[in-house]
C-alpha cells in the first residue's frame, strides 16, 4: 500500500508499505479521508513527548472495512466507520476509575505508537470502531474525530444555558466549539483570531461578533466562558483576562510541552475563576457520530481543500499558514 511516513522530526516520505493484516479483534479500514490537525504538526516536528520514529501519520479518520479479524463479529466487510484512534491500557489507574484518555500508557494511532491513517489502508481495533449513519456522507466522517474531542471539551464546561462565549482562534476546532456553543444554548459566541481572513467562515456558522483581537469587542465585564483553540501562549495570557468574574477559561488547544504562560494568580483567587484543559476523546465518540448525523456541525463548509498522499507536504505547509479550514487527505 501507499502511506505517508514521518521517518524522523521534519522528514516525510511517501513511500509503499506492506498491507496490514488484521489481528483476531481487529479490521483493516480502507482509509477514504483523514484530517490534519495541529497534533500533526507537533509529531511532525518531534515536540511530542512519546512520539516513536517512523511513524505513518493521521489519526482523525474514516473508511470502509476492507478485512476483519477471526473474531471479529460486529463488522463485516463494505461497513463504513469512523475509528476513535486512542488507544488506552486498561490496567492502570486512570483507566480503571473511567480516564483513560489520562491513561499511563496512553497510545493513539498516527501519533505515539502505531500507525495512523495517511495510507490506503489501516488496521484498528474492532472496539474503536463506529458505525458511519448513511445520512453522514462518508467524505465528511473523518470530522467525526475532531468532534468527539469537541464534545469531550464540553463535557468539561459549566454547560449552563444563556452564558456568553468567547472562542480564541477560527481554525478547526474553534469553529467546531463555536458551533458547539450556539447549539448548547450560548446567549453569545464571539470568536478572535488574528488572521482575519477566517472570521467570515465563523460569522457565518456561528459566531454574533468576530475580531482581530478580544479589544474590538467592548465587553469590559468579560465573557462566562473563555476556550483557547489556539494553544498560542498570546492568546492564552489574554484569554485569561477576558474571564468574568465566576467564569471558567478552558485550555483546548495544544501547546508546545515546554511552552510557560503568565497570568495572575491573585485574580483567579479572587474572581473564583475556574481553569480547566481538555485532552482527546472520553466516552464522546459515539455522542459525535448522533450531532454529525444531526448536521450540529456544518461538515460542508468546514472541510476547505482536499490532497491525495503525495501532496501531503504541501498539505502541511499550507495548514501551518493557516490558509483554508480543515484540509484532508484522501488516499
Amino acid at each position: 500500500m501507499r502511506a505517508v511516513v514521518i521517518e524522523a522530526p521534519r522528514k516525510i516520505t511517501t513511500t509503499t508499505l506492506d498491507d496490514p493484516e488484521p489481528g483476531p479483534r481487529e479490521v483493516v479500514v480502507a482509509v477514504s479521508g483523514v484530517g490534519i490537525c495541529g497534533t500533526d504538526l507537533h509529531v511532525l516536528d518531534g515536540h511530542l513527548e512519546g512520539s516513536e520514529y517512523p511513524i505513518v501519520p493521521g489519526h482523525e479518520f474514516a473508511g470502509t472495512v476492507a478485512a476483519v479479524g477471526s473474531a471479529v463479529t460486529e463488522l463485516a466487510v463494505g461497513d463504513r466507520v469512523a475509528v476513535d484512534p486512542n488507544l488506552y491500557c486498561g490496567e492502570c489507574h486512570y483507566c480503571r476509575i473511567g480516564r483513560g484518555n489520562l491513561c499511563e500508557r496512553y497510545n493513539a494511532m498516527g501519533v505515539i505508537r502505531t500507525p495512523g491513517a495517511t495510507a490506503e489502508y489501516c488496521a484498528v481495533p474492532v472496539g474503536n470502531c463506529y458505525p458511519v449513519p448513511e445520512s453522514v456522507p462518508l467524505e465528511h466522517a473523518p470530522l467525526i474525530e475532531p468532534l468527539s474531542c469537541a464534545v469531550h471539551g464540553f463535557d468539561l464546561l459549566p454547560g449552563r444555558l444563556g452564558e456568553h462565549y468567547l472562542v480564541y482562534g477560527a481554525g478547526t476546532m474553534g469553529l467546531m466549539m463555536a458551533q458547539l456553543a450556539r447549539f448548547a444554548g450560548a446567549a453569545s459566541v464571539s470568536v478572535v483570531d488574528v488572521n482575519a481572513a477566517r472570521l467570515p467562515t465563523a460569522a457565518a456558522l456561528a459566531a454574533d461578533r468576530t475580531a482581530t483581537s478580544a479589544d474590538e469587542l467592548d465587553r469590559p465585564e468579560g465573557w462566562e466562558v473563555v476556550v483557547d483553540c489556539t494553544g498560542a501562549v498570546p492568546a492564552i495570557e489574554d484569554g485569561l483576562t477576558r474571564v468574568r468574574k465566576g467564569g471558567t477559561f478552558q485550555v483546548f488547544g495544544v501547546a508546545p510541552e515546554q511552552a510557560a504562560a503568565s497570568f495572575s494568580p491573585f485574580r483567579v483567587y479572587k474572581d473564583e475563576i475556574t481553569v480547566v484543559g481538555s485532552m482527546a476523546v472520553l466516552h464522546s465518540f459515539g455522542r459525535a457520530v448522533e450531532l454529525m448525523a444531526r448536521n450540529v456541525i456544518d461538515a460542508e463548509v468546514m472541510i476547505s481543500h482536499t490532497f491525495g498522499l503525495d501532496e501531503y507536504a504541501g498539505a502541511v505547509d499550507r495548514f501551518r499558514r493557516g490558509d483554508g479550514r480543515k484540509l484532508q487527505i484522501r488516499p
